[in-house]
């Protein structure tokens, strides 16, 4: 919420919950980073917005007003993750409700690993099996993850 000022009246108007999600370039990962957010739209989450980012397109600026974020990627440690893997060895994001996702498992135990340091509220990691997820499942978990509380 944001206050402003209208003549001596303080209003605080309503802003969105913003939503991140960074994932890889691989075609299952955009699938899912794509599942994810057609979850997160109303009437679902009224009160949300969601964006998708490449990893290779992430900047630390774009996590700092997100109320929540997902990432994901396709195999341990890709290129497009150099960045992101800095990134998360240095920020704090103590509380912050993060959702891990993969088509492979050890690129779960990897995003596991890369959250560690970042503090952030990882929830329960989301394993696709073959790119694939089951809607209910998957808007079972977006909402888990959406609210957990730091």
């Amino acid at each position: 919420m944001t206050p402003t000022r209208s003549e001596s009246t303080l209003y605080v108007v309503e802003e969105s919950r913003k939503i991140l999600i960074v994932a890889d370039s691989e075609e299952s990962t955009q699938k899912l980073a794509t599942g994810i957010a057609a979850i997160i739209v109303p009437p679902s989450f009224d009160d949300y917005s969601v964006s998708i980012l490449k990893s290779d397109t992430f900047y630390g600026t774009d996590i700092l007003p997100v109320h929540a974020f997902f990432i994901g990627c396709d195999l341990p440690s890709p290129l497009s993750f150099t960045y992101v893997e800095i990134l998360f060895e240095r920020i704090n994001l103590a509380g912050r409700p993060c959702g891990i996702f993969s088509s492979n498992p050890k690129a779960l135990r990897y995003l596991s690993r890369l959250m560690y340091d970042s503090e952030a509220s990882v929830g329960k990691p989301l394993l696709a099996k073959n790119g694939g997820i089951d809607q209910t499942k998957l808007g079972e978990w977006v909402k888990s993850i959406i609210e957990i509380r730091g």
